[in-house]
């Protein structure tokens, strides 16, 4: 059993830096006090609390409002990542106490069914769940513990991960029927040389870059098309003929665009990810299952 005696002491009560983080969020002791189900004068002897603990003063208090201190402008995003990593602890407890249950997301596009078909029949008794996720969460869910594995297509965050590759996918230009360049048997780079593609909002810059293709081989940056909210919201403006896309060819497309392969590019890598260390028993299982199912 651990000697604790060896082991140092909490800095500071988390919870106080959860009411710390709402107060810095609200900008105002008595709108956090509401959001927190608490009074005002609690709500500020805590805040002192965490303060006297931490030896430091979070708040500049004025009339007009709380704002942060330098110091208080350090503490946030740490705080934050503390309670962060405070919920994955919890959830990874949880998860590692329910051995018997795994739940699989997948992004749009990529089916897992022969994989979790496998699974179920391999282990009748287990729970076995599936979760569809946007192309941005796969890392994030994982490490959130909403899901136990995610099949994805690559580029995105691996730290913390462990990766298995599964199949890959060419990429095709998405165009409507009547572009220029529908109907052929391929395109190359220099085809698309000054055709604008679309940029998503937010979206992960590595992701971006890849589906992008921005820079191009030559060192000049793709066109850019318009900015949209969302990478769904991008299919009205290539059948408007505003611009392309890249993409695969297992993506269910509208009546009205068509593909044509691209020629000279590297292939989207599809990827089984789990966390890093995780050796529940069904995420092995399933690992075994998605490459033999999965892979092509």
């Amino acid at each position: 059993m651990p000697d604790s005696s060896q082991s140092p002491a909490p800095a500071f009560d988390l919870r106080l830096a959860w009411c710390f983080t709402v107060v810095a969020e609200y900008g105002h002791f008595g709108r956090a006090a509401e959001a927190l189900h608490t009074t005002q004068p609690s709500l500020s002897r805590q805040i002192r609390r965490l303060e006297q603990q931490l030896g430091v003063c979070l708040f500049e208090r004025t009339p007009q409002g709380n704002h942060l201190t330098e110091a208080g402008e350090v503490f946030l995003p740490l705080a934050t990542e503390l309670l962060h990593a405070a919920d994955r602890a919890a959830a990874g407890a949880r998860a590692a106490d329910r051995p018997g249950r795994i739940t699989i997301g997948h992004t749009p596009g990529i089916i897992v069914t022969p994989a979790v078909r496998e699974l179920r029949h391999a282990h009748p008794d287990a729970e076995v769940h599936t979760r569809q996720l946007t192309p941005d969460e796969p890392r994030p869910a994982l490490l959130d513990h909403r899901v136990d594995a995610v099949v994805a297509r690559l580029p995105f965050p691996t730290d913390g991960l462990e990766v298995t590759a599964l199949y890959d996918e060419p990429r095709v230009l998405v165009v409507p029927l009547d572009h220029r360049l529908a109907g052929r048997e391929s395109v190359t780079l220099a085809d698309i040389a000054d055709e604008p593609l679309p940029k998503v909002r937010g979206a992960d810059p590595l992701a971006s870059a890849f589906w992008r293709i921005d820079p191009r081989p030559d060192g000049r940056p793709a066109p850019d098309g318009p900015l949209i909210d969302a990478a769904a919201d991008q299919f009205e403006l290539i059948a408007g003929g505003q611009a392309v896309t890249i993409s695969v060819p297992s993506h269910t497309l509208r009546p009205d665009l068509t593909t044509v392969p691209l020629d000279g590019v590297e292939p989207s890598h599809v990827v089984l990810a789990t966390r890093a260390h995780d050796r529940n028993r069904l995420m092995t299982a399933f690992r075994s299952y998605a490459t033999s199912a999965l892979g092509r």
